[in-house]
């Protein structure tokens, strides 16, 4: 660009102008109704006194009723016990999330809990790593197997249908692994809750899938950092990863289809009254 270098004065007035982009960005409104939150986390090294921890980058990303999505949200932790989360989902609910049906995850007993008293919202358990935990029950020479009988489960057109096949499947693979039986038996309603919703969006409900790419160029953005000396470094940087990806994302196409959207909201309050407790938000 034909410098021959810069300033400090000038790098700070950069990084700060960039750091109130992202505060903006991070801390905005949130209007309208998000029927799908998915939640992921990613772990990252940060010094703090005088020690290297781990602590948890915690990405929020919700689909509107327009079937767009954005990133809503981003937290630093120490841990992923229900107060972490609890903390992270009503900072969500102050700027404006509301309507969440469905929250897409993996299967963490603190966020279970904060969604259940927080957001009174379904929670799905991310179809891809119960099928890897599922599968650990099994020796490695069966796996090919026993996956393709699970995944018979996933193709029934209904809950009943996934439901009953899942049963099946379950009872015929107990007999030689029943810890796998009991996994099944145990994770059954969790990991087949996208079933209550429209078809045209379960493709993409079912797993914490869609942010894996997202998760992937923060790591990749991270790693070449290293060790972030604070938290307040971890936000600026995710957080303007975050922000880039965010403004792409509404150049693109809708994510889910408006059609399953109409379809949603009758799903949901038909259902019977045991059923809106946990499905509606």
């Amino acid at each position: 660009m034909g410098l021959t270098g810069i300033s400090k004065s000038t790098v700070s007035k950069l990084c700060k102008d960039i750091d109130e982009r992202v505060n903006a960005f991070l801390d905005r409104p949130l209007a309208g109704d998000w029927p799908y939150l998915w939640l992921d986390a990613t772990y990252l090294k940060q010094r703090e006194g005088g020690r290297i921890v781990s602590v948890a980058a915690i990405i929020a990303v919700a689909v509107n009723t327009d079937g767009r999505r954005e990133i809503v949200g981003l937290h630093i932790g120490p841990s992923e016990a229900e107060i972490f989360w609890s903390t992270f989902l009503k900072s969500l609910v102050r700027r404006g999330l509301r309507g969440v049906k469905l929250v897409i995850l993996d299967a963490h007993e603190g966020l279970k809990a904060a969604i259940r008293r927080v957001m009174e919202a379904s929670w799905q358990r991310c179809r891809v790593h119960w099928m890897r935990n599922a599968l650990s029950y099994v020796p490695k020479a069966q796996q090919n197997m026993a996956s393709v009988a699970l995944r018979q489960a996933f193709i029934q057109p209904d809950r009943n249908g996934a439901s009953q096949t899942l049963r099946h499947v379950a009872d015929q693979l107990r007999g030689k692994w029943p810890k796998i039986g009991t996994f099944i038996d145990e994770s059954e309603t969790d990991v087949l809750a996208h079933m209550d919703f429209p078809a045209q969006h379960r493709l993409k409900i079912h797993s914490t899938n869609p942010l894996e790419r997202l998760n992937k160029e923060v790591k990749r953005r991270a790693d070449v950092v290293g060790i972030f000396p604070n938290e307040g470094s971890i936000i600026g940087l995710i957080g303007a990863v975050l922000l880039e990806t965010n403004d792409e994302w509404q150049t693109q196409n809708r994510y889910l289809q408006i059609e399953g959207m109409t379809e949603l909201t009758p799903l949901v309050f038909n259902a019977e009254p045991t059923q809106i407790s946990t499905a509606a938000a």
